[in-house]
């Protein structure tokens, strides 16, 4: 079963929200556990283009800020519903939400 690596980056305030839709949406499972993530605080950089509605920041103006980048798991058959749950969980415009396939070591040959 192909897994994929999930990471969606939120301003720390919303962390529980992002969570909650992860689990909800079955991301989190290794092995007999569940909930597994690992949480990163990280800075971050952007600027609102003309036509943006920035949760924060000015259009026109560079702006940074401390973000948390949440790291997690999921299946590829979970991958549709984790990036609704995550959207609509979401309060930027436009969320960075990341799927990187998974290569795990039970499935490579290792020589």
């Amino acid at each position: 079963m192909q897994r994929l690596k999930v990471e969606v980056l939120v301003p720390n305030e919303h962390v529980e929200a992002i969570l909650v839709a992860l689990h909800a949406s079955g991301a989190g499972r290794i092995g007999a556990y569940d909930h597994c993530v690992s949480l990163w605080r990280v800075g971050g950089r952007w600027r609102p283009l003309l036509g943006a509605s920035p949760h924060s920041g000015q259009v026109g103006e560079v702006m940074s800020g401390s973000e948390t980048k949440v790291e997690s798991v999921c299946d590829v058959s979970q991958a549709r519903k984790l990036i609704d749950a995550i959207r609509a969980a979401h309060p930027y415009e436009e969320p960075v939400i990341h799927l990187l396939p998974l290569h795990e070591p039970s499935t490579v040959a290792l020589t």
